[in-house]
């Protein structure tokens, strides 16, 4: 509706346009009958015929007011029932949007009243057992390992032997040469007087 307002406003604008004209009209017949009386106040004739062109231009001149006062009135009454129907619309679909809003929001609210806590942690702790299982009964007191355990572990320390044959081979060389000096040492230290002597058992 606010597009209709162009045409209206322009003409409101030719009727006080128009106004203005009749009126500046009528407000110079009369500066011309003023000074027609002042300089010629016996010529009666010329007096009577400016008063008569007065006369006329104050009642086209009130007129052309009534007709303006008319215009002014109309577009203000038009403006003012537009804008009623503009507010009063915005005001009704807000109010539709609002309620339509309330009503989710009640309905929201009920079901978050009516809801079963328990219920669902209920369920949530099936999930967790079914997958993670009992784990409430595995023993955390015994520490001792299974027979499969150190049954990989054996398998791996093979293993780790076949695939480095060199290296323990050296090592092995390097435990036999420390371990003979030890045994010369040994053996130095049971000389000829360190040696047992054999005992002989006398028969009674």
């Amino acid at each position: 509706p606010l597009k209709l307002y162009g045409a209206q406003i322009k003409q409101t604008r030719a009727e006080i346009k128009k106004f203005k004209h009749v009126q500046n009209h009528e407000i110079k017949q009369l500066e011309k009958l003023e000074k027609l009386r002042q300089k010629s106040p016996s010529d009666w004739q010329m007096i009577s015929q400016a008063e008569t062109r007065v006369q006329r231009a104050a009642v086209d001149s009130s007129r052309t007011t009534l007709q303006l006062e008319e215009t002014v009135d109309a577009f203000q009454r038009q403006k003012l029932k537009d804008l009623q129907k503009f507010f009063s619309d915005f005001v009704t679909i807000e109010m539709v949007f609002h309620a339509k809003a309330v009503e989710v929001y009640s309905s929201a609210f009920q079901t978050l009243e009516k809801y079963d806590l328990e219920r669902d942690l209920q369920d949530f702790r099936a999930k967790m057992q079914g997958v993670y299982g009992h784990y409430d009964t595995w023993p955390l007191a015994n520490t001792n390992p299974s027979p499969s355990v150190l049954q990989s572990l054996a398998s791996q320390s093979a293993q780790s032997t076949i695939r480095s044959p060199g290296k323990e081979g050296e090592e092995s060389e390097d435990n036999s040469m420390e371990e003979a000096p030890v045994e010369d040492l040994r053996s130095l230290g049971q000389g000829p007087h360190n040696r047992e002597l054999p005992t002989t058992v006398r028969r009674t």
